[in-house]
């Protein structure tokens, strides 16, 4: 038997405890000596004490203790709490709710796990919390409620507590969804105006059709639902039904619950013409500034979407100045006795407000002052919605971003100052790229190429390339500083050298040196245009060996450091004796050569060129972003001419120019085209090869490979071969080119002409480009499904179209036509694009469809570092 006796048991919280026998109730009031809690786990004394409404030294009767069980429950971590006397001593038993050790949910597909648990967190049921069966109910008749919205009328949602050790529970939430009821019928009741089919086509609900497999269309959706009743009345009162009106809607649900019907009863009214329209309230501009903006007038019909148009175009234009919060309302006056609408509208512009500060948020590695110098608001200004608007899309236009919002919050305490706030997602704003590898043709491939047009946050561009195989060393760095000036003028230059042995691949038997370096401007015009300037400067060498090209050297030709040849004697059956009489070369008649057609552009203009050349460019964008867009256009001009006093003279014209075309949603027409054309001017007769458009691969038409489009060169023609062979055969042909054993070289000659046989050495023509470019392609970007964040992926169907021409063809060059439009080559495909780590990755699946015989095919390509 205790020593003290419960003296009163004031609260009995659950009817299921009884009281002890000796424990008598009491009610009289005491002074609280003490307090001693009993029965608790989990949960702190302290936790207790800081709940109870009394304390140590307190007078407490009956009502007061029942106030502090009251207090104790508010807390939920109690199933039961008993007070209790001991003499003077508080005594508490309290009987404590178990806490989630674990939450498990399983059949789940519609609703994400992760959002059914952040639900449930916020409703208080996540582990560590404590249990709470109502909560729990709750949770699941919600939830039930949720999959009835979208259709899912057998769905069943089950529970299960389990109990487990240290007074804790997990809990297991067992989903049917069950399956989306599809609808079986749409009916509009009460149209005379307009057809049931008219009507039913708003909706994006549909019944069963062809496509539904794939559109889900025909599944019903509480929310859908509420859309397109939306929808349908907006479409009355766009078109002067001003007291349309939806009077009841309907959803019933088959026995099986698989079949919903929908009906939709309505009263059209009667059709309304505006009257007159007027401006009303504090206008603060010019009216007739501001009646620029009405988009209704007088003997229209009523279109409720021109009154919402009209609405923001006001507000804007009061925004632009300064009005932030300005406010119009369109109010029309119905006149029922002759069906017309006079409109008002009541400006309300408010106070005008200031920018106190402009800030960044996101902007992690790009420094605030390169973000900074695209703001066109500014601070101390006026608050213009245009300005701050045009500052979110240029910082999106940088590329650096893959998106830019801002928010316009209230100063807390002034009523005229706002502040704004940008917020940046950094991307990817360059590509790096290194290579090794190796190529029967080319041998060790070594590379690396460096862009980042965000150097160190700078916002300054800087390249470098370096590139060393057995056939090419490339070099080369740029830089651009696109503030020079604080108004926008850049300033840039870049300098290189390359060095190219082509007869190393066995492409033409040539080889160039260039060394060059240009310094480049650009000077803003307006918000989306400019206008650049380049000063350049390069010399290049070329050295032509025995196997180039007829194009840049003319052919047939004589061995190089051929002294002295031999002249047979022609037997009676066609064949030759061993070589007799040996001949200095200058005695070898010309009549013996065959002549060639055309001299090659080495003949003409020589093999070294000192070139200064000038370059202007216009360029306009109004795309939204400056990687991956998907609204707006740019287009871009520019001359290259090599200036009079250079080695060669001649000029480069180019047009780029894309637009984006939203259709739907996130569905995107995308046109881009590029044109080219070049020649010589002065002493100058074509333009020079090296400087040749070429087609083909990425960014031209995908599905050939790249550069392989256009003109062909010619295999050069050689008199003999190699080296001097010696000797003859069994049946007495001379294979002995040269004299005895070797000395001095030969030349076959026909015996049927006399003349000097001249031998192609290659078969094969390479791609030598031309100086006429026509390419475009029609892009249809779609949403990649499955994939949560887009703004990094661009997939797209594509056709694209363009070839290379040439105005001055050799006359023995194959592949070779003037612009001809039934010459152009088409592909279609698919793409796809990912801005990853190290730039753009781009992945594309062509058909070309009316490739030529030397056109080079490649279904599959891949590239790193550029984009479609």
């Amino acid at each position: 038997m205790p020593q003290f006796v419960l003296a009163a048991l004031l609260v009995i919280v659950q009817a299921s405890i009884s009281m002890p026998a000796h424990a008598q109730p009491q009610t009289q009031a005491f002074v609280i000596s003490d307090i001693r809690v009993e029965g608790l786990q989990r949960i702190s004394a302290g936790s207790v004490f800081a709940a109870l409404p009394v304390g140590v030294g307190d007078v407490v009767n009956e009502y007061a203790l029942r106030q502090a069980v009251r207090s104790l429950f508010v807390t939920g971590n109690f199933d039961d709490i008993r007070i209790g006397r001991d003499g003077n001593v508080l005594v508490v038993m309290v009987t404590e709710r178990p806490s989630i050790s674990e939450i498990n949910i399983d059949g789940n597909k519609a609703i994400e796990t992760e959002a059914l648990l952040e639900g449930l967190k916020g409703a208080g049921l996540a582990v560590g919390q404590v249990f709470q069966r109502s909560t729990l109910e709750g949770m699941q008749l919600e939830l039930q409620r949720q999959y009835v919205q979208q259709g899912r009328y057998d769905a069943s949602i089950e529970t299960e507590v389990l109990p487990e050790p240290r007074n804790r529970v997990s809990i297991n939430i067992d989903v049917d969804e069950g399956s989306v009821a599809t609808i079986k019928h749409i009916n509009v009741v009460g149209n005379q105006v307009f057809s049931d089919e008219e009507l039913t086509d708003i909706f994006e609900l549909k019944t069963t059709g062809w496509l539904s497999f794939f559109t889900s269309d025909d599944k019903y959706s509480r929310e859908k639902l509420t859309g397109d009743l939306e929808k349908l009345s907006s479409y009355y009162l766009d078109r002067g039904y001003l007291q349309f009106s939806i009077d009841s809607t309907q959803v019933s649900v088959s026995p099986n619950k698989e079949e919903v019907y929908i009906t939709a009863n309505v009263s059209e009214g009667e059709l309304f013409t505006v009257s007159d329209v007027d401006l009303s309230g504090d206008l603060v501009l010019p009216e007739a500034d501001l009646r620029r903006f009405l988009l209704i007038g007088e003997g229209q019909t009523f279109s409720q979407q021109l009154v919402t148009g009209t609405e923001d175009y006001l507000t804007r234009r009061l925004g632009n100045e300064g009005y932030n919060f300005a406010k119009v309302t369109g109010i029309p006056e119905v006149n029922e006795e002759d069906n017309t609408v006079s409109m008002k509208f009541f400006v309300d512009p408010g106070k005008r407000t200031y920018v106190r500060r402009i800030s960044f948020k996101g902007n992690q590695k790009t420094a605030d002052e390169v973000l900074r110098r695209e703001m066109r608001q500014m601070e101390g200004a006026p608050a213009s919605q245009a300005a701050i608007e045009q500052s979110r899309i240029r910082l999106e236009r940088l590329g650096y971003f893959s998106q830019a919002s801002v928010e316009t919050p209230e100063v807390p305490g002034h009523d005229d100052l706002i502040d704004v706030e940008f917020e940046v997602e950094e991307q990817t704003s360059g590509s790096i790229g290194a290579s090794f590898g190796f190529a029967q043709d080319a041998g060790l491939i070594l590379g690396l190429n460096l862009q980042q047009d965000n150097f160190l946050g700078t916002g300054r561009r800087v390249g470098v390339s370096l590139n060393q195989s057995r056939y090419q060393d490339l070099y080369n760095f740029s830089y651009t500083n696109p503030y020079f000036t604080e108004d926008g003028v850049s300033r840039g230059f870049n300098i290189f050298y390359r060095s190219t042995d082509l007869e190393e691949v066995n492409v033409a038997s040539y080889t160039t040196d260039t060394v060059g370096a240009a310094l480049n401007f650009g000077y803003p015009i307006k918000e989306t245009e400019r206008l650049g300037f380049s000063f350049g400067v390069s010399n290049t060498e070329i050295t032509a060996g025995r196997f180039a090209v007829q194009e840049i050297f003319a052919s047939p030709r004589l061995q190089d450091g051929v002294e002295d040849f031999f002249e047979s004697t022609r037997l009676p059956d066609g064949t030759f004796a061993e070589p007799e009489v040996l001949l200095p070369i200058e005695d070898l008649p010309l009549d013996a050569l065959t002549i060639p057609a055309e001299p090659g552009f080495l003949d003409e203009n020589g093999n070294e060129f000192l070139n200064w050349t000038i370059t202007g460019s216009w360029t306009q964008s109004t795309l939204n972003r400056g990687r991956l867009a998907t609204r707006g256009a740019s287009q871009s001009v520019a001359l290259e001419v090599a200036v009079p006093g250079s080695d060669l003279e001649f000029y480069k014209l180019t047009y780029r120019g894309e637009i984006f075309l939203p259709i739907a949603q996130e569905w995107v027409v995308h046109l881009r085209t590029e044109l080219g054309y070049g020649d010589g001017y002065g002493d100058a007769t074509e333009l020079p090869f090296y400087e040749h458009f070429f087609a083909g691969g990425f960014g031209s038409v995908r599905g050939f490979e790249s550069n392989t489009l256009g003109p062909r060169s010619t295999p050069a023609l050689l008199y003999d071969i190699d080296q001097p062979v010696t000797g003859i055969d069994e049946n007495g042909n001379p294979t002995e080119i040269g004299g005895p054993e070797g000395q001095g070289f030969g030349y076959r000659v026909d015996p049927e002409t006399g003349k000097i046989i001249a031998e192609t050495i290659r078969n094969r023509a390479d791609p030598f480009g031309g100086n006429v470019l026509i390419e475009g392609s029609a892009e249809l970007l779609f949403p990649m499904p499955f994939i949560k964040d887009r703004s990094k992926l661009r997939s797209a169907f594509f056709i694209d179209a363009g070839n290379v021409f040439n105005t001055q063809c050799s006359s023995n060059q194959i592949n070779c036509f003037d612009v001809d439009p039934d010459e152009l080559r088409y592909s279609v495909g698919v793409g796809v694009t990912w801005l990853s780590g190290f730039g753009p990755m781009t992945f594309s699946l062509a058909k070309p469809l009316n490739a030529g015989d030397e056109d080079e095919e490649e279904v599959f390509q891949f590239t790193l570092g550029r984009g479609f």
